[in-house]
């Protein structure tokens, strides 16, 4: 077995920044297991497999495939970073065609387009619902202790926890927030959460770039402790600060370590165009 295999860093223009995705291009079917077995090997937090709908299909000139994202521990329903990285690899590297490729997912139907800064991802964009705190207290309190929140909003659809910290805080104090992913599994075993999000009111961008929020994301539940940069969390993030802003353009910056920016704008349709870069970083074959 010889599978052509990439890595590419997404919502970067550089390299080493941003979330880094292993791709594969599947010319046959893959066994079952070998997706979790690979995905383990690679031991990023995503890892993407585009395989032909049909086999008259070709990878420099389709544009229509079947896309799924596994992280070392479980296959997940929807990964955007990921599909950013692949789209890349098929745009960049493979010399892909068409300006719009459309992949069939377990979320639907996902389109990437190329722009003139980036690509373009058409993702779902997932509604959010006041918290009760009590019922998410030993997860809050697990994981941040006693940082002030503010908002607490619950996406079902993606089963994820949104947190908004206080607007007192900057992005410096979110950056440098220790929260304890060790012991969310613990706190939270019920399925109902899968993944946290904190986020923050942006601030004026005086010297710096200006951002309409900040946010940081963490999925110990399915074995990524902090995710670098997370277009699924944005696919919820969007929905709240769309409402509280106003806006329906907008501009963030996930502050994990290595750090990425996205670039938002909701659509007439209902759902979100998240845009990025990527810098693929590694291409070889994958042999077993």
């Amino acid at each position: 077995m010889k599978i052509p295999i990439f890595i590419a860093d997404a919502f970067t223009a550089r390299a080493f920044r941003g979330n880094p995705a292993a791709v594969c291009l599947l010319e046959n079917e893959l066994d079952e297991d070998m997706h979790q077995k690979i995905a383990r090997e690679m031991n990023l937090s995503e890892t993407a497999f585009i395989r032909k709908l049909h086999p008259t299909d070709n990878f420099a000139q389709s544009s229509c495939f079947g896309l799924r994202w596994f992280t070392p521990a479980s296959e997940v329903p929807l990964c955007g970073h990921a599909t950013l990285a692949s789209a890349a690899v098929l745009f960049h590297k493979i010399k892909n065609m068409n300006s719009i490729l459309t992949f069939v997912t377990l979320s639907g139907e996902l389109r990437a387009r190329q722009a003139e800064d980036g690509i373009v991802l058409d993702l779902p964009l997932y509604p959010v619902y006041p918290q009760d705190f009590h019922e998410v207290e030993d997860l809050i309190k697990t994981a941040i202790g006693n940082t002030l929140v503010q908002d607490i909003c619950y996406s079902p659809d993606t089963r994820k926890l949104l947190l908004r910290l206080s607007d007192t805080y900057n992005r410096s104090f979110l950056e440098n927030l220790k929260v304890n992913t060790e012991n969310l599994l613990q706190a939270e075993n019920t399925g109902k959460v899968k993944g946290l999000i904190l986020t923050l009111k942006g601030e004026p961008g005086g010297q710096s770039q200006s951002f309409d929020f900040y946010s940081r994301y963490f999925a110990p539940w399915v074995g990524v402790a902090e995710d670098p940069v997370t277009g699924s969390a944005h696919a919820v993030l969007s929905s709240y600060w769309s409402q509280q802003l106003g806006k329906k353009e907008m501009h963030a910056f996930q502050c994990s370590q290595r750090g990425g920016e996205l670039g938002i704008s909701l659509r007439p349709d209902g759902r979100v165009d998240i845009r990025g870069g990527a810098a693929v970083v590694l291409e070889g074959t994958l042999t077993a």
